[in-house]
């Protein structure tokens, strides 16, 4: 969501900042824009509503050279998506500003700037920042102090990035709940949301940690906490890779990352099992003193990671016999949540950035959980830094918004976590042996069940004119029907919805006609035979059944009854089996419909606002 790059160096840095853009494509945007200091001093701005592709035309015909420059993909929040609301914004031909988050006082900014003769050219809260630092400007004299000074007046969550055209090599920048990284080149420095967005001109970083304000020039960045204070801080170097430039010979990232996943569990997995056992040293010994004492466990998390948490939840309280809840991150922060006593806390966020997540962290840093604990897939991620321990999914970079990868990678880290707190807890449910080799086997099975892709882009010809779907599942795979019905509609805009199959009598069962398709996640599980029921009772009123199964289920293809087969496999591992499947079935059905598979209306990557 949002995408920032700013650059100062002695060579032109448009190409730079355009390049950096594009790398940040998939985190979703509706505009983009940049602004250039050239060499009279002046900033030239160049904005375009659509795809950086449009800004890159556009700039082919109106070079911007120069040696400093800020850079803005955009997700809409205060204003429509269009070229006036385009970032950068500037002030007084003089300051230009990009800005990721929410200002949640600008209303009141912007009628004091109104009264002191300002003028607004957009609808935008952003625009709100570049008065108020020109402002601050005309009294201090100082581009550093003025800007310290604005940053002091501003509530909400940003990180943001500005320049002076009379101070064109500094650029000065702020981070209050969005993230913001620095780059160090050779005589030269980089500034961007997402470090993958300098991959292609460094590799050195530091991270601006909240409640930061930094300046940065071409040979050094200064970092100040809230206070003022300065803050010593070294360049780490990151061994982060970015394959996102080719989609080889897929048609769209989606597809290439629903293809990959046998390869990422199996990274997941390096180095932290082998012959049937869990490894020593996955896990710190501090960190399985954590999980002896712990009573209860706590997930938060967002989106398809809330699913990866509902699955979890089955498997913790199953088989390590441990209290678990789950909620969604933008509902615990506001409930005024009760700690139980040894509570661990665990996030689940692909990015490490959520801000509804992120914000469930600080608060619950704040009430006395007993630990806290990321399951994410960037390393350098705010999540990460901020939680007491780690476990990284290693999905790789995910460009497609619809999630794939990263959540099946998310489930496997999380079976391992379950794994490890059955041994803790000596719990008997599960042998460490079963449970590992159920592990080992799981990439060669999804390779098997993605053999049939085949059979599932047929299955999605009869969704071409459907408005609506239904999901079902029970166990840990009713989770796993919900995210079914959200790959649907995130991607193909089919209305879906995902219910607990028991449920269906209790009102579902009105939606059900001929016109009404119902995809049914069926694995050979202990619920199978409580799910054929509720299956009847689709099928006795005329409702059309998709059912995913396997071929020790005595289900099979006929009137009004469609039958995918897929591997058999460990009842508890079917969740992650069984997802793939759902996902292949909304990226043919989105294919089919038209739609923009790996940038779907709407919608953003890395959803760093509430």
């Amino acid at each position: 969501m949002c995408g920032i790059v700013g650059a100062v160096a002695q060579r032109d840095v448009s190409r730079i900042l355009l390049i950096g853009l594009q790398r940040l494509e998939y985190r979703g945007y509706d505009s983009a824009g940049l602004a250039i200091v050239n060499r009279d001093n002046e900033i030239t701005r160049l904005r375009r509503l659509g795809k950086v592709k449009t800004l890159e035309a556009a700039h082919k015909e109106t070079p911007l050279p120069g040696g400093s420059g800020i850079a803005h993909t955009r997700w809409a929040t205060h204003g429509e998506p269009s070229e006036r609301n385009a970032h950068p914004h500037v002030s007084q031909e003089r300051i230009a500003v990009v800005h990721n988050g929410i200002i949640e006082n600008h209303d009141e900014i912007r009628e004091n700037l109104k009264g002191q003769g300002y003028h607004f050219e957009s609808d935008t809260d952003t625009e709100v920042i570049a008065h108020l630092i020109h402002r601050e400007l005309e009294t201090t004299g100082d581009f550093e102090k003025a800007f310290k000074q604005a940053v002091n007046q501003l509530e909400g969550a940003y990180g943001m990035v500005a320049l002076d055209k009379q101070s064109p090599e500094l650029l000065m920048c702020a981070r209050s709940g969005s993230p913001l990284v620095i780059g160090q080149g050779i005589d030269e420095m980089f500034v961007a949301s997402d470090q993958l967005a300098l991959l292609p001109v460094t590799n050195q970083f530091l991270y601006l940690e909240e409640g930061e304000v930094a300046a940065v020039d071409r040979n050094s960045a200064r970092i100040f906490d809230s206070a003022g204070n300065a803050i010593a801080r070294e360049f780490e170097t990151s061994d982060l890779r970015h394959d996102s430039g080719s989609k080889g010979n897929y048609r769209h990232y989606m597809l290439k990352e629903i293809y990959e996943q046998p390869s990422v569990i199996s990274e997941t997995l390096e180095g932290r099992i082998s012959g049937h056992q869990l490894l020593d040293g996955a896990w710190s010994q501090v960190m399985l003193e954590h999980f002896t004492q712990l009573k209860s466990i706590q997930i938060v998390a967002c989106g398809t990671s809330f699913h990866a948490g509902m699955v979890a939840k089955y498997w913790i309280e199953s088989l390590a016999k441990i209290p678990c809840q789950v909620e969604i991150a933008s509902e615990f922060r506001y409930r005024n949540p009760v700690v139980i006593d040894d509570t661990l806390f665990i996030t689940i966020s692909q990015s490490g950035e959520t801000a509804d997540t992120m914000a469930a962290l600080n608060l619950a840093k704040t009430i006395g959980y007993r630990a806290t604990l990321a399951i994410c897939n960037v390393p350098g991620s705010s999540l990460v830094r901020e939680s007491d321990f780690t476990l990284l999914t290693r999905a790789g970079a995910e460009i497609g918004v619809a999630s794939t990868k990263a959540f099946t990678t998310q489930l496997v880290a999380l079976w391992l976590l379950v794994v490890q707190l059955m041994k803790c807890k000596q719990a008997d449910t599960l042998s460490e042996k079963e449970a590992v080799s159920a592990l080992e086997h799981l990439p060669s099975k999804i390779a098997e069940a993605l053999e049939i892709a085949g059979e599932i882009e047929e299955l999605a010809e009869d969704f071409a004119e459907k408005h609506h779907a239904l999901f079902l599942g029970r166990g840990s795979n009713y989770p796993i029907a919900m995210e079914g019905a959200l790959k649907l509609k995130e991607i193909s805009y089919i209305h879906a919805e995902a219910y607990a199959a028991g449920e269906l009598k209790h009102g579902p069962l009105a939606l059900i006609d001929h016109e009404m398709p119902v995809i049914v996640v069926a694995p050979n599980d202990a619920l199978l035979e409580k799910i054929r029921s509720n299956m009847e009772e689709v099928h006795a009123r005329g409702g059309q059944l998709y059912v995913f199964t396997d071929k020790r289920v005595a289900i099979k293809t006929s009137e009004n009854i469609k039958v995918i087969y897929l591997p058999e496999i460990d009842q508890h591992l079917s969740p992650v089996l069984y997802v793939v499947a759902m996902q292949l079935l909304s990226y043919y059905v989105a294919v089919i419909k038209g739609t923009d598979v790996d940038q779907p209306r709407n919608l953003a990557k890395s959803v760093t606002v509430e």
